[in-house]
């Protein structure tokens, strides 16, 4: 079942309407606004329904504050170093947001936009059209985005399609925190990821073209580890980051488990699923808002961010992987899933 209401109005006067999907006891918020996750509750180990995202409780602080809590991120997800597209020998210079880069579709990306919407049964729609020339990306991109919510799955299946070749990234920016939105850090939470390499970085978090193998260093989470073991740890990628902030390369192909992640307080576990070829994982370490129930701080929620890797537009290696370019025509489709219990 999908309720709606009114969830506010945009400094620009339009309505921003807010979609609960619900699923027995647990149930879903989301936003035509940025198509942004705004709560997300679910029971834990002793039936206490929990909310696992941060978020803020009124449209003007989504338009006035950082750190793209919940949002839908587009035309791309994450870094394209020094804002440089180049596609078919044309050089597009996008709009730089981040230390002289391009990051997450840039001035005013799709975490900005209010979003038509649909609605069959249990299944939220949510699309929008960036014109030719948006951010100064090529080509007109028509883009869906659905939501389903059944047996504590969330699902997020996004497609687009575009009239020139251009470059697409989808994303969605959750900052998850399995205790509870007001429960601290999330440095005890037990997580996993299959991946073997991460891609390191420069200064300004820009990968460097090359992979850095896991093994022996404080990005291994192969088996389950607390996100805060080593967290603190002397690495150069570390410091960088000023903690977690980096994509890693995910086994395996098609649709695939890729991470666990698991609080021993609520006894909640969220196992995440994509068809994407990366994930980034980022520990919240610039957090520093007052959020729906209490202040976040850094490290109070982590995201899992599945994408292409950044600034494969500019790096053969990683366009091996997954490019981002999108030719005229073409359906880009791919999803992520998160899947909720109580152990």
């Amino acid at each position: 079942m999908i309720t709606t209401r009114v969830f506010g109005k945009t400094a620009s006067g339009k309505t921003v309407l807010e979609f609960t999907l619900a699923d027995g006891r647990s149930s879903v918020s989301i936003l035509n606004y940025g198509g942004i996750i705004r709560r997300l509750l679910v029971p834990a180990s002793d039936g206490r329904l929990t909310d696992v995202v941060l978020g803020y409780n009124t449209v003007k602080e989504y338009e006035e504050n950082g750190g793209y809590l919940g949002a839908l991120i587009g035309r791309f997800g994450n870094r394209i170093g020094g804002g440089k597209l180049t596609v078919d020998g044309e050089d597009y210079a996008l709009y730089c947001n981040d230390r002289g880069n391009h990051l997450h579709g840039g001035k005013a990306g799709f975490n900005r936009k209010v979003w038509a919407h649909g609605i069959a049964g249990n299944t939220l729609a949510l699309s929008i059209i960036s014109p030719d020339g948006d951010e100064n990306y090529p080509g007109t991109l028509k883009v869906t985005v659905v939501y389903t919510f059944k047996d504590g799955k969330l699902r997020i299946h996004y497609r687009a399609v575009s009239d020139k070749k251009t470059a697409v990234n989808l994303t969605n920016h959750a900052y998850f925190n399995l205790g509870g939105d007001s429960a601290g850090t999330i440095l005890d939470h037990e997580l996993t990821i299959d991946a073997d390499c991460i891609t390191p970085t420069d200064e300004n978090m820009i990968p460097t073209g090359d992979f850095r193998a896991v093994e022996g260093t404080p990005f291994d989470f192969r088996t389950p580890k607390k996100i805060g073991k080593d967290i603190g740890a002397d690495d150069e990628d570390l410091k960088k980051g000023n903690g977690y902030d980096h994509c890693y390369v995910l086994n395996g192909e098609g649709l695939k488990k890729y991470a666990t992640a698991y609080c021993a307080k609520t006894g909640i576990e969220m196992t995440c699923y994509t068809d994407m070829p990366a994930v980034q994982l980022y520990t919240g370490n610039g957090l520093h808002q007052q959020g729906k129930y209490s202040k976040y701080a850094p490290r109070t929620g982590f995201c899992l961010e599945t994408q292409a890797i950044p600034n494969n537009v500019n790096v053969p290696a990683y366009a091996e992987k997954g490019s981002s370019l999108l030719d005229a025509g073409v359906l880009y489709d791919f999803c992520a899933e998160y899947v909720f219990n109580a152990r």
